[in-house]
């Protein structure tokens, strides 16, 4: 804990961090406690499927979690990045489950990955996880349960898939690349090179270029150019600017934006205004989060060119730069950037879900045009985490981590509350048409109110899912919904229905 008289606010986040963690966090299970069934497998020992491991068994629910990599692996995209990477946006915006405690506003990526660790051993999810075990397919018995790869894993009631959006390195060879002289890395393997003194050209303008120049920085590099083709909205790394711009419930580009771009241009970009997008509003993809950024080409440490890569020389990257407002691949002066290092920040392959089963993947209702955009409509009995996100302005795993698991764990264990295929469908369609006139797909971009929007409407829609309004969205109340279904199961027996004869089919109106 840190000195109130020197860090008040600090103090007063940690003292935050201790309440949400006291209020929401569910109680880890006894040591060598036999959960119950659903039971569910979880692919993925990311941040995402380690939160939602915790959640589930926090709250009672046995896994298993899949993990194709090996143990050095756990923690996901974070155990792959160089040691100077860190969360770009604010810690508030990163608590990807209720117990985490930042020490800090920007960890980096050594505190992230401890997190999860601790999270990890706090809830016993060591003895629940299989590493080196790819998932290579995923089907269903007789019964509905779900099976992975073989019978010899076990049978399942349910499914989160956490592969995420970052699997290997995307490494592309470019013309003439091997007469260059220098060093060529991939933007996620810096950590332990040395650039003090030298010139490093970083390939892209993404969040990866970020994690490329923060490197540079650190190694104290003597100039960086950054080569985008295209401009991209950068936003300062402000937890209060960051949380206005995520307060669009329309989720997308609409006819007041101009207002935040306006205002971004003047006060945060100023002289650099010429960086800013003017093709592209800013609620249609995701910015980078970065003050630096600017800071860095202010002081002319670092230099940002718009523009096509021609291919390399023996001494660095022959480059057409381009105007502002000229396409990519259109007229520009070729020029040649000289450097000692080129860095590929050209970011990681999306990890496939091609091992769901295929009627997940029917037109219209593909990914990331799914309920919620995570339940596949055929299959609520899977929920798909932080895999079908596309672009968005908002938190990374600030409670829709636990929202996303606990609403699956309303369906597994209440068949009133579990949507059927039309219905799942109708809402794919609504949120189609409230969106029509956005730039992007409907579930392309959302922005976080949005998001809690859908939370709410997914609750609000079903009289059977009130009783379980404060579960899904705080995790606690289960006792009261466990009881009224219960009592619902001794009427369903009643009648020669039994709950859990399947938990992938959708009872609900």
């Amino acid at each position: 804990m840190v000195n109130p008289l020197y860090h008040p606010l600090l103090f007063l986040y940690q003292i935050w961090q201790f309440l949400i963690d006291k209020l929401l966090s569910p109680t880890p299970p006894p040591v060598n406690n036999e959960l119950g069934r659903p039971k569910i497998a979880i692919i993925g020992a990311g941040l995402t499927g380690v939160s939602a491991a915790a959640h589930c068994v926090g709250h009672g629910f046995d896994v298993q979690i899949f993990e194709a990599g090996p143990k050095e692996h756990l923690g996901g995209i974070w155990s792959k990045v160089n040691n100077t990477s860190g969360l770009q946006i604010h810690s508030v915006m990163y608590r990807f489950h209720p117990s985490v405690r930042w020490s800090g506003g920007y960890p980096n990526r050594q505190q992230i990955v401890s997190q999860i660790t601790q999270l990890w051993k706090r809830y016993g999810l060591e003895s629940k996880t299989k590493f080196n075990t790819k998932v290579e397919k995923v089907y269903q018995d007789e019964k509905g349960r779900w099976i992975i790869n073989n019978t010899a894993e076990g049978r399942f009631e349910g499914i989160i898939a956490a592969v995420g959006t970052c699997g290997d390195a995307k490494m592309p060879h470019l013309p003439a690349q091997e007469k260059f002289k220098g060093e060529i890395y991939h933007s996620s393997n810096l950590t332990g090179k040395q650039a003090k003194g030298k010139t490093m050209i970083i390939v892209g303008g993404g969040a990866s270029a970020v994690e490329a120049l923060e490197f540079a920085t650190h190694e104290e590099a003597d100039k960086v150019y950054i080569l985008a083709r295209s401009d991209k909205w950068i936003i300062p790394r402000n937890p209060i600017i960051d949380g206005l711009l995520s307060f669009n419930i329309f989720g997308g580009e609409t006819i007041f934006s101009w207002i935040p771009e306006l205002l971004l241009r003047k006060f945060f970009y100023r002289d650099l205004e010429d960086l800013a997008p003017t093709d592209k509003g800013l609620f249609t993809g995701t910015p980078m989060v970065n003050s630096d950024v600017m800071d860095k080409i202010r002081s002319g440490k670092a230099e940002w060119l718009r523009g096509d890569i021609r291919g390399f020389s023996e001494e660095g990257i022959r480059f057409n730069k381009r105007a502002k407002g000229v396409p990519p691949g259109g007229p520009g002066r070729e020029t040649l950037i000289r450097g000692d290092i080129v860095v590929m920040a050209t970011g990681y392959e999306r990890p496939s879900l091609n091992f769901l089963p295929e009627d997940n993947f029917k037109d219209p209702y593909t990914p990331p045009n799914w309920y919620l955009q995570t339940f596949p409509p055929n299959h609520p009995s899977i929920c798909c985490n932080n895999c079908t996100y596309v672009n968005a302005i908002g938190t990374v795993g600030n409670w829709h981590i636990g929202i996303y698991t606990r609403i699956l764990l309303m369906f597994l264990s209440d068949p009133l509350t579990r949507p059927r295929p039309f219905w799942m469908e109708r809402w794919i369609d609504m949120t189609r048409f409230l969106k029509k006139f956005a730039p992007t797909g409907a579930f392309d971009f959302f922005t976080y109110l949005e998001l809690i929007w859908w939370f709410t409407f997914c609750i609000a829609i079903n009289p059977f899912r009130w009783k379980w309004a404060f579960f899904v969205f705080f995790g606690i109340g289960t006792t009261l919904p466990k009881k009224v279904v219960e009592a619902e199961d001794r009427l369903r027996g009643s009648l020669g229905i039994r709950n859990g004869d399947s938990y992938d089919v959708g009872k609900s109106l």
